[in-house]
């Protein structure tokens, strides 16, 4: 399995996705959003698998800040240049599947 955790270290439901894959011994590979964002490839590869809308956090202080609400915008651009709009965390299993939120379940099928 090649498992990628995009997330940021304050997240708690980041935090309980990677517990989930040490506790197992599967290795991941973590991506702080807060440092490094998406690259458009590894969005439109979890695009795949996930529509655009969900990984929109509209909730997040920055989403509110920047009166995404009330503009009319492209998803991709807007999330591409503030990755922190993402929801989190975003588990990525490259080629299987990829998931948004804390999804144990999904991720325990990957393993069968």
């Amino acid at each position: 399995m090649n498992i990628q955790i995009f997330g940021t270290k304050k997240c708690q439901d980041t935090r309980k996705a990677e517990r989930y894959f040490k506790e197992r011994k599967i290795p991941y590979q973590f991506i702080d959003l807060t440092i490094k964002g998406l690259s458009k490839g590894e969005l439109t590869s979890i695009q795949r698998f996930i529509n655009i809308r969900e990984l929109i956090n509209t909730t997040s202080k920055e989403y509110q800040a920047s009166n995404l609400r009330y503009i009319v915008h492209n998803t991709e651009d807007i999330l591409l240049n503030k990755p922190l709009l993402f929801k989190t965390p975003i588990v990525r299993n490259s080629p299987i599947g990829a998931t948004v939120g804390y999804c144990p379940d999904s991720w325990k099928q990957w393993q069968d």
